[in-house]
């Protein structure tokens, strides 16, 4: 079984955010960067099944310049085989997608895992996208993925309860917890990341279909208002007439 695991290099969560050039680039001085924490979800299922089945390999790929190398690394460190980074700046859901199916089509993956989203734009696009330019099932977001012969049962999440499906490989997976624990590099692995093998391409030009003209931040949380226990009534009056949510 050859399995493909598409991986975002993405600021950590803690990292403080701004823009720059007039709000309209992202600052990364000072950022640190982690691979996608659902992404990093597919890479450990997409280990733990090409353990349990002789004979197969893991491929980690990545649309990035040399700086997600680090973060390719650490993927090949968890357990992948060896890695593929397009070199490019991802610049939206399409260019991305426009990329891993090229690989994918080269290739014939029977598999195709990523994180049901990235943690910095939150697109929640690539894998339909994917899918969609291999014609191949997409499934997501997946929480549970189990794979008999050439046919897969996933658990996936939607609104009220979970659906359980059936499909035949090849396809495409966005996944999510609880579908696989966490994996830690440990010294062995990241001692082996540094020979595992780090194919360099340049990406296909494909067309510009969006363009971020601005970046902002949130607006700033205002203070709260404490209301006391014995006035219920000002409670809904401050949600009626200034949240606005009754």
């Amino acid at each position: 079984m050859k399995i493909l695991v598409c991986i975002t290099h993405v600021p950590d969560t803690t990292s403080k955010i701004s823009f720059t050039e007039g709000d309209t680039k992202f600052n990364s001085t000072n950022v640190q960067y982690i691979i996608g924490p659902y992404d990093e979800y597919a890479l450990a299922r997409g280990v733990e099944l090409r353990d349990a089945n002789a004979g197969s390999t893991l491929t980690v790929i990545n649309v990035g310049g040399a700086e997600t190398e680090v973060t390719i690394r650490k993927a090949l460190a968890i357990g992948a085989d060896d890695a593929v980074r397009v070199n490019s700046e991802p610049i939206d859901s399409y260019f991305v997608a426009f990329q891993i199916a090229e690989i994918a089509k080269k290739n014939k993956y029977d598999l195709i895992l990523m994180g049901r989203e990235s943690i910095d734009f939150n697109g929640n696009q690539v894998h339909g996208i994917v899918a969609e330019l291999l014609d191949l099932p997409s499934i997501s977001p997946v929480m549970k993925l189990d794979i008999e012969g050439n046919t897969a049962t996933l658990w996936k999440e939607i609104e009220g309860g979970k659906e359980v499906v059936e499909v035949n490989m090849p396809f495409v997976a966005g996944c999510q917890e609880p579908i696989a624990e966490w994996k830690i590099p440990n010294m062995r692995g990241i001692m082996g990341a540094k020979s595992k093998p780090l194919l360099i391409i340049e990406p296909i030009q494909v067309a510009d279909l969006a363009t971020a003209y601005k970046y902002a931040l949130p607006a700033s949380k205002s203070g709260v208002k404490l209301i006391d226990a014995s006035e219920p009534e000002k409670l809904f009056e401050l949600l009626k007439n200034e949240a606005k949510v009754l």
